[in-house]
């Protein structure tokens, strides 16, 4: 069930708040069983024998942690549940990957969905009553956590430690309130960004990258245009993912951590880490990168660490090869970076951001291509290498772009492949990159600004709904 379906906007999520909050009035804990119920059935709709997964999940994890919490060979009772975890991870999702790079036939299941964010704050919870830093918890607390529906598909990663305290906590009605209005409005801007901004975005991104897979001509311009727009697609698609999942669980009266926070106006790739997917780059530090060392053995040990951190964490978005190129790549950017700092090299503000987003728009290449025979055609069309071309009629305009461009009567790998769609394209690409680096973040616009955007996609966005037009939120597919 899609957030922005007309289902859950227009019964789903009406039925789950109403319920909860009569519950609420009588006794928090039957709200609370109400909310675990709703979620499973939230998980359960779109692949009803998957639920059987997660609860199984969640109850082989709360046993297990028991076994940590009573002390007697906690240590080992950790470890066997850090294996089980990882093992229905890589059978359900990486099984199929690795056995087909030797050769091996391998029937790859329908993935879970959430499987790896769920599975993920698992191993938190785990490991953190390990380390003695969570409290044991109940499984009802325990359950509400891992499967609340708000984010169990695509996040934020939330550590159990934030999340289970909220069940007992007692917000006066006043601070409920406020919540619950500032939840919806939050749900509705992200629901702009998405069906308004993310998915206008995709269809300038998707001819470009299907003629790359395709081994079809495409030119400098139609590249361009295409890496550009998918920049802007997967910052609208995560980011209005991110306020609707926020803003869904404010409505219930609970908090999320903040996963989005304006990352492509970073001035290193270290800074783009700290502000996308705030939460798994938590995640990744705290639990692989420290573990296997951090920066305590030695440069050498150091820069090895980083880069095997950035290689899962690029395999963790996706079973394909061309993921653990993206995650290499941002390795390399954050050892280049720290090698240019250790020699005392220090960048402007503004070239440093330049090269960064340079940098990250480079990199999502290989992660939106098929593979990499698609990847290295697309770089080639980036680089120019397949030509310069553009509609007569714009030669036309601006005789003098004839000197570096051809002429051609459409660019068929850009939008609808009309003449106009390169002016479609040029107008819209001008908006949404201004919005991403002038306006401010969600989380930080004030009442009055929020509001504004709202009521002005408001129109938009319930036409859009109605039509059922939007496409999943790519986090999804992870």
């Amino acid at each position: 069930m899609l957030f922005t379906s007309l289902t859950f906007i227009c019964g789903f999520l009406p039925a789950a708040l109403g319920v909860y909050w009569a519950l609420r009035r009588w006794r928090a804990r039957a709200a609370q069983l109400w909310l675990v119920a709703a979620s499973l059935v939230f998980y359960a709709w779109g692949q009803p024998a998957m639920v059987l997964l997660l609860a199984g999940s969640i109850l082989a994890n709360y046993a297990l942690a028991g076994r940590v919490a009573a002390g007697r060979r906690a240590r080992l009772w950790c470890a066997a549940a850090v294996a089980l975890d990882l093992l229905v991870l890589a059978c359900f999702k990486y099984a199929g990957l690795l056995l087909g790079s030797f050769g091996v036939a391998w029937h790859v299941p329908a993935l879970p969905l959430g499987i790896s964010f769920f599975t993920f704050q698992q191993i938190i919870y785990v490991v953190d009553l390990y380390r003695g830093a969570v409290a044991p918890a109940g499984l009802l607390d325990f359950a509400a956590a891992i499967a609340l529906f708000a984010h169990v598909v695509a996040g934020p990663l939330v550590q159990p430690k934030h999340l289970l305290p909220q069940f007992a906590l007692r917000r006066g009605r006043a601070a409920l309130q406020a919540m619950f209005v500032g939840g919806a409005e939050l749900f509705l801007l992200g629901l702009a960004k998405k069906l308004l901004l993310a998915d206008s975005a995709a269809q300038f991104a998707d001819p470009p990258f299907a003629a790359a897979a395709a081994h079809l001509p495409l030119t400098f311009v139609e590249a361009w245009v295409g890496v550009l727009a998918y920049g802007a697609e997967i910052y609208f698609d995560f980011s209005g993912y991110c306020d609707m999942a926020i803003g869904i669980a404010a409505m219930f009266g609970l908090v999320l951590p903040v996963n989005f926070a304006s990352p492509y106006r970073a001035g290193s790739i270290a800074e783009f880490w700290r502000r996308w997917n705030i939460t798994l780059s938590a995640f990744l530090r705290d639990y692989l990168y420290i573990p296997l060392g951090g920066n305590r053995r030695g440069q050498a040990r150091r820069l090895a660490n980083l880069m095997i951190t950035m290689l899962l964490g690029g395999l963790w978005h996706g079973a394909a090869w061309t993921f653990l190129a993206w995650g290499g790549l941002h390795g390399l950017y954050l050892i280049a970076q720290q090698a240019f700092v250790r020699l005392g090299g220090r960048l402007p503000r503004p070239a440093g951001w330049a090269l960064t987003l340079a940098a990250v728009l480079l990199a999502w290449v290989p992660f939106r291509a098929q593979n990499f025979a698609a990847a290295s055609d697309y770089y080639a069309a980036l680089a120019g290498l397949h030509g310069i071309a553009l509609p007569a009629i714009y030669l036309q305009v601006l005789p003098a772009l004839s000197h570096v461009a051809s002429s051609v009567p459409a660019l068929p790998a850009l939008g609808d492949g009309r003449t106009l769609s390169l002016a479609q394209a040029v107008v819209f690409l001008g908006l949404a990159w201004m919005i991403i680096l002038a306006a401010p973040a969600s989380q930080a616009a004030g009442r009055r600004l929020r509001t504004l955007a709202v009521a002005a996609s408001f129109a938009f966005c319930v036409q859009a709904v109605c039509l059922g037009a939007a496409a999943p939120f790519i986090y999804f597919r992870f």
